[in-house]
């Protein structure tokens, strides 16, 4: 435990520290850009590229960047040296002069890193104004690149390669014509993204961010012709709250569903309501190929990146998946169908709008194969959690005042099973729950599976079925989903089901939440709520939901039915390797 002086005031830090973390120690601070630090599950990026870390280290005549410079004994830092403000000054209007600075009407005004820096630098002015990027913008159907706005930090990069090992984004040029892009500069949509949107996530500036819906939403919401139902997925109802100033973890369901109504949707339901749903299908699908010998380990569904990733980068493994859809486009085809013809609702003229933790979910609703109908799609548009805070905003609500209000039947009722499905491990112990009773025939009195709790970036548990011993694997974060498949490919791990979530945490570190800007409790507090839903809720298995009991007595018959088939279940396709 190497002694060091920061600003005069001793700390000791473990002796593969750098200078920032023995700053942070001792209470210092050092502004930070590409510096990126989620050990929690494996995220670190320390590139030291932008250098508006730098600090004065006494013996040393060059000033040293605090994120990659490691401790010495005795080490003496100068945080706030007038020279290391200077430098850091002269850093940030360099990128500046690179960059279009159009704050006011920017995606990211009031969330940028970069903005945020000139302000606390005191930057007014600019001496090195001079040469800009033209670069165009590439608009996929989930996310949007400028790299006009971007600033070379590369914690895109480390997202899209390190964590999710997707392989898409990468640093190419040197000098004023250094950029991240995908190779040739190909269009997202011609790549193997998987929409996560973990790049998102962590760019600091807008050179990448969500595709936003928000205008079309307020026009289908004016249009008098139109029935507008909406539906909000589990994740949304615990992060929302940060962006008007609460907790991470803040439990808003009953505001979310209030301002949804104030807003003038026709409707408002639960994504949870179809996660039930979605359970007596997967649950009726993995009991099926338990005891019939059927293609083994089956993986769950739910998540659109994790998909097409598997379609990508495993597309032999294409028939491990089960076939249920999502619970976002479940609900799409049960609005438009089992809804529409309850209520005498032409479905063409339906619209239905997801509010989603997730960008991919945006890419999902355009998959031709999740239709129920060639005729129109199931859902029409998803909004991000960050793009509701806005919408919020900008109608003028005041959050505080808002009216706690419930989701509508028969689309509304859920149980705490569902709540789960927005966390890592939580799509496995919804599905266990159903399957134990089903196989059992008994009671479960202790519904929660505890192996599969935690952050652990894979975990694997064994649960007893009266003398059936089932091995469930949950993984979240691409790179580690990888691993795991690779193992079962080469035999290492024998596995029954696998429940895969491509963000960190699950859907609560979704590429569309509220900006956690690296601190990985916020997205243990959001878990943490969601567990608080299931425990505080009167029905916790899937199965014992009233309205989903009603709609398979009044619809679709039985799970795994035909017409349950048609509406509820997809197919996977073997996309080419980019």
């Amino acid at each position: 435990m190497p002694k060091v002086f920061v600003n005069n005031i001793e700390t000791e830090v473990p002796d593969n520290a750098t200078v920032l973390e023995a700053v942070n120690k001792a209470g210092g601070y050092v502004p930070t850009l590409c510096y990126m630090n989620l050990e929690d599950i494996g995220i670190v990026n320390k590139p030291a590229s932008c250098r508006v870390c730098v600090v004065e280290i006494e013996g040393r005549r060059n000033l040293a960047p605090a994120c990659a410079t490691p401790v010495f004994e005795g080490m003496k830092i100068n945080t706030h040296s007038r020279r290391a403000i200077n430098a850091r000054r002269t850093v940030v209007q360099l990128l500046l002069s690179d960059h279009p600075q159009d704050c006011l009407k920017c995606p990211k005004n009031g969330e940028c890193e970069l903005q945020d820096l000139a302000s606390e630098l005191n930057i007014t002015t600019n001496p090195y104004m001079g040469k800009k990027s033209l670069y165009k913008k590439d608009v996929s159907a989930a996310i949007i690149r400028d790299p006009n706005k971007c600033i070379m930090c590369r914690k895109c990069e480390t997202a899209c390669n390190s964590f999710q090992t997707v392989g898409v984004l990468s640093a190419v040029e040197r000098g004023f014509d250094a950029v991240v892009q995908p190779t040739f500069d190909w269009p997202l949509e011609e790549t193997n993204c998987t929409f996560c949107g973990q790049c998102v996530a962590v760019c600091p500036t807008a050179a990448l961010t969500e595709r936003s819906y928000i205008d079309e939403v307020w026009s289908e919401l004016d249009n008098s012709d139109k029935h507008v139902v909406v539906q909000t997925a589990p994740a949304v109802r615990v992060a929302l709250a940060e962006e008007f100033g609460y907790k991470p973890g803040t439990i808003s369901t009953g505001k979310l569903a209030g301002v949804l109504k104030l807003m003038g949707f026709d409707a408002v339901f639960d994504t949870n309501f179809a996660a039930d749903l979605t359970i007596m299908e997967e649950a009726t699908e993995f009991i099926d190929r338990l005891q019939n010998d059927g293609y083994m380990p089956m993986l769950t569904s739910c998540c659109p990146g994790w998909v097409k990733f598997l379609e990508h980068q495993f597309p032999g493994l294409v028939k491990m998946p089960s076939s249920a859809k999502s619970p976002q486009q479940m609900f799409g085809a049960v609005a438009k169908s089992y809804y529409a013809e309850k209520n005498n609702i032409d479905p063409k003229k339906m619209t239905v709008v997801s509010i989603m933790p997730c960008l991919a979910k945006k890419y999902e609703a355009g998959r031709e194969e999740l239709n129920s109908s060639p005729e129109f799609k199931d859902v029409d548009y998803v909004i991000t959690t960050r793009e509701l805070a806005k919408m919020i905003k900008e109608a003028g609500f005041n959050f505080d005042s808002i009216p706690e209000m419930s989701y509508e039947n028969p689309l509304g009722e859920s149980t705490g099973a569902a709540a789960i499905f927005g966390r890592t491990g939580g799509v496995a112990e919804a599905a266990l729950r159903t399957a134990y009773e089903w196989v059992t025939k008994d009671t479960l009195e202790e519904v929660e599976f505890e192996a599969l709790h935690g952050y652990d970036s894979i975990r694997i548990a064994e649960v007893d079925i009266k003398g059936t011993i089932v091995k469930i694997a949950v993984a979240h974060g691409l790179g580690n989903v990888r691993k795991l498949l690779e193992d079962i490919r080469d035999g290492k791990i024998n596995v029954h089901l696998i429940e895969v979530m491509a963000c960190p945490g699950g859907c609560v570190g979704g590429g569309g939440q509220p900006y956690h800007h690296g601190n990985f409790e916020i997205i243990k507090n959001r878990i943490e709520a969601l567990n608080n839903v299931d425990r505080t809720s009167k029905i916790r298995k899937s199965h014992d939901n009233p309205s989903i009991k009603k709609i398979y007595e009044e619809y679709l018959e039985k799970p795994g039915s035909e017409k349950a088939h048609h509406l509820l279940h997809t197919h996977y396709l073997q996309r080419e390797w980019l």
